[in-house]
């Protein structure tokens, strides 16, 4: 049985070297069942009817079932009796096994890449009994390595920067490949680095792929870009191994080794004399090829300069020349400086051997302009009394024109700061006078604005501020600081203060106000006391006043200021006598009543009587203007219809007069006979008569008067008896029938009103009358 198993080894090794397993103690003894360990040999186990690793190289298998390896036990007698069954990874797929030989067969092509080994479980059958005739026993399956992959980069292309001017040998990237072979057999996945595009100014490390620099100052002002070629081969780098490459994309990033450079040295600028302060005039810029901090500039003016200075655009890079002074052609027309650049940014590596500053000169000519009238101050502060008459002398304001033709100038007020033309100003000398006069306490300020304007040359204007301030004069005199509410108790006694005043006034003195109070006559009641702090007291000099005597007391206050001229008023104090309790507070100021006879005097009866007669005489007017307003005519105007016409134009005949002339007989022949009452009498009938409403149906306008004259003459309260009366009736032509009551029924039940809610809503309020007194709505 091992001599068997010897010369299947060696034919597998010759025919099939993937099944063939390397000669090694170990492997040997894994053959023939026997195991080298601690150097004692151990004995054959029942399992040892197979090897337990099969190798078989990746490339191997496919189409044609490669052979794999042969199972064989010791059981096998080659009668046909015993069947092999394999099981475990890939059996019946990739692996298939001939149940009478052993012989193991892979189906397709195996990749190590995707599994490197599989495990699988023998067992050995009765072909008849399906018994195992030994215990099932596990093997591997090892793929072994072939080089089939090439080196792969993670990238197919890697940006990279170094600074420029970097020493040879500077480390720039490191780009790493990856081979999917085995890293543990052969060479297949030993790689080499190679560079294939980039020299000479690029190496790479064979070993680990870091890029180097390998050519000393690289310029970036030169050539800023690189591209670099990488290869990595596999087997070592010897030939027949696979390859991959990738690019790498190299920039050389700035350092500060340029200093900035004026391709000009000489600069000319032209400035017009009107140029505002901080205005610029011009621009100068010096050359860094240099990017980003190692470009920025910073120019600045040699020495200083009084009238220019130099500013740095941090966008531009460039030197902005800006007026610190006023330009005047006039005084000085040509400048000359010098300006120096340089960087805000040094790099030491570069500092010696180099100057990293440059200087230009830059000339400045000033151009004349026509420039607007200056005045000789600005503003102007004037003061003035506010007691100056109109037409007084306020101030003089005084402008040139700078140009050297010196042209007239004219001055006038803007009259949008002087509304209210207080102010004058001569056109010519600029001399300002009032127009009217003026008053401190109403505006203490007054701001104007004066314009200078060329005479020749209207547009060239200047305006100039004047502030007026208006002096104080002592012209107002002090009073009551306050309306004072002062009463005087009936039980007071004599010495009593009853009240404090104090002054004011609208006046500023100098030194302050000093007020003195006095009362103007000698007053047997009450006396004043200055306390000379601008207050005073009011004190009585007696006790035991009353209201039935005098319920009010007026006390005359005079008040003089200090300043000159002095200024004095009288201002009454009202003090009134009231009803106090014994403590001295208010209880009642109202007065008694009293007798006519205990202190009225003629005069006040004589006002009481003149006022009872006004009362009555507005009393009669008032009256007079009711009973005139209560009769109205009966009729306004002709064309005013209504039931009843009635016109006046009859004078009568008197008391002779025994019966008045009807009109209505010439008009109504038929109606002479027709029963009539007098109109000169006065009917017996006691009770009112109710007239008749017009029958509906009445459509002859004959019966319709005649019935109504007859309720005419029939009625006591009809009009005076000499009288005409005209009837007019409006007919029946209206599809919406008459709408005055002249035919109206007799009761309102008669009517049906529910027509007038569809005429619209201009009868709204006609329907809403109506229909809601219809009998059966009320029902």
């Amino acid at each position: 049985m091992i001599t068997n198993q010897i010369l299947l080894l060696l034919m597998l090794s010759i025919l099939w070297p993937s099944a063939a397993l390397p000669f090694t103690p170990g492997n040997i003894g894994n053959l023939f069942g026997m195991a080298e360990s601690d150097g004692r040999i151990l004995q054959r186990s029942k399992r040892g009817w197979m090897w337990n690793q099969f190798f078989l190289l990746e490339e191997y298998g496919g189409n044609d079932h490669q052979y794999v390896g042969k199972l064989h036990s010791n059981m096998d007698k080659g009668e046909g009796n015993v069947k092999y069954v394999l099981t475990g990874d890939g059996a019946g797929t990739l692996f298939l096994i001939d149940e009478k030989s052993g012989d193991i067969h892979a189906t397709k092509r195996l990749d190590r890449e995707e599994k490197a080994m599989y495990t699988l479980h023998a067992k050995v059958l009765d072909r008849n009994t399906n018994v195992e005739l030994e215990p099932d026993t596990e093997f591997n399956i090892k793929i072994h390595d072939i080089n089939d992959n090439a080196p792969k980069f993670a990238k197919d292309i890697y940006f990279a920067s170094v600074p420029e001017m970097s020493e040879v040998g500077t480390s720039v990237v490191t780009v790493t490949a990856t081979d999917a072979d085995d890293q543990t057999y052969g060479n297949s996945a030993k790689l080499v680095y190679s560079i294939l595009q980039g020299q000479p100014y690029f190496s790479v490390d064979s070993e680990n792929g870091t890029i180097k620099t390998a050519l000393p100052g690289m310029d970036r002002e030169v050539k800023e870009n690189y591209q670099v070629v990488i290869q990595a081969k596999d087997m070592a780098g010897q030939m027949g191994g696979l390859s991959g490459t990738t690019t790498v994309s190299i920039t050389l990033s700035d350092v500060n080794d340029s200093p900035p450079r004026f391709a000009n040295h000489s600069f000319r600028v032209t400035a017009v004399e009107s140029t505002e302060i901080e205005g610029a005039i011009g621009r100068i810029k010096a050359d860094d090829p240099d990017i980003g901090r190692n470009a920025e500039m910073e120019y600045s003016i040699v020495g200083g300069h009084d009238i220019f200075n130099i500013i740095t655009d941090q966008t531009t890079q460039e030197g902005v020349i800006i007026i610190k002074k006023a330009l005047d052609y006039e005084s000085k027309k040509d400048y000359e400086f010098r300006v120096e650049v340089k960087n805000t940014y040094l790099d030491a590596r570069f500092i010696l051997g180099l100057q990293f500053k440059d200087y230009a000169t830059v000339k400045v000519t000033v151009e004349d302009v026509d420039e607007p009238p200056v005045f000789t101050r600005n503003p102007y502060i004037i003061e003035v009394h506010e007691d100056t008459a109109a037409g007084s002398f306020v101030g003089v304001v005084s402008a040139r024109d700078p140009d050297a033709d010196n042209k007239l100038v004219k001055y006038s007020i803007d009259r949008h700061t002087d509304l209210e033309r207080l102010f004058n100003i001569d056109s010519v000398n600029g001399t300002i006078t009032t127009l009217k006069a003026l008053d401190r306490e109403m505006s203490k300020w007054h701001n104007i604005s004066v314009v200078a304007t060329e005479i020749n040359n209207p547009r060239q204007t200047t305006r100039v501020p004047v502030f007026i301030k208006v002096l104080d004069v002592n012209d107002n005199a002090p009073e009551f600081a306050m309306s004072y509410d002062t009463f005087v108790c009936e039980n007071v006694k004599a010495g009593q203060l009853i009240q404090t005043i104090s002054a004011v006034d609208t006046d500023e003195p100098l030194v302050g106000h000093k007020f003195v109070f006095s009362i103007s006559a000698t007053n047997p009641n009450f006396t004043i006391e200055d306390r000379e702090d601008n207050t005073a007291n009011i004190l009585t000099l007696r006790g035991g006043f009353s209201r039935r005597e005098m319920s009010m007391y007026f006390l005359p206050v005079v008040i003089s200021d200090n300043d000159y001229p002095i200024q004095s008023s009288t201002s009454t104090l009202i003090v009134r006598v009231c009803a106090c309790d014994s403590r001295g507070n208010m209880q009642s100021c109202s007065p008694e009543v009293l007798p006519f006879s205990d202190g009225l005097t003629t005069g006040a009866l004589v006002a009481i009587l003149l006022c009872v007669i006004i009362l009555l005489m507005i009393v009669v007017l008032f009256a007079a203007l009711r009973r005139q307003r209560k009769k109205e005519p009966l009729i306004i105007s002709k064309e005013d219809v209504r039931d009843n016409v009635v016109s006046y134009n009859d004078e009568g005949g008197g008391e002779e007069d025994t019966q008045a002339f009807d009109i209505g007989t010439l008009r109504n022949p038929e109606v002479m006979d027709a029963n009539k009452l007098r109109r000169d009498i006065i009917p017996e009938m006691l009770f009112p008569f109710r007239r008749t409403s017009p029958i509906k149906d009445n459509k002859d306008v004959r019966d319709f008067i005649n019935g109504r004259l007859q309720e005419n003459d029939s009625d006591p309260t009809a009009p005076p008896y000499d009288s005409l009366a005209t009837y007019a009736y409006e007919g029946s032509g209206s599809l919406a029938e008459s709408l005055s009551s002249l035919e109206s029924a007799a009761t309102e039940g008669d009517q049906d009103y529910d027509y007038l809610s569809n005429w619209g809503p201009q009868f709204k309020k006609l329907a809403e009358m109506y229909i809601g007194k219809s009998p059966d709505r009320e029902t």
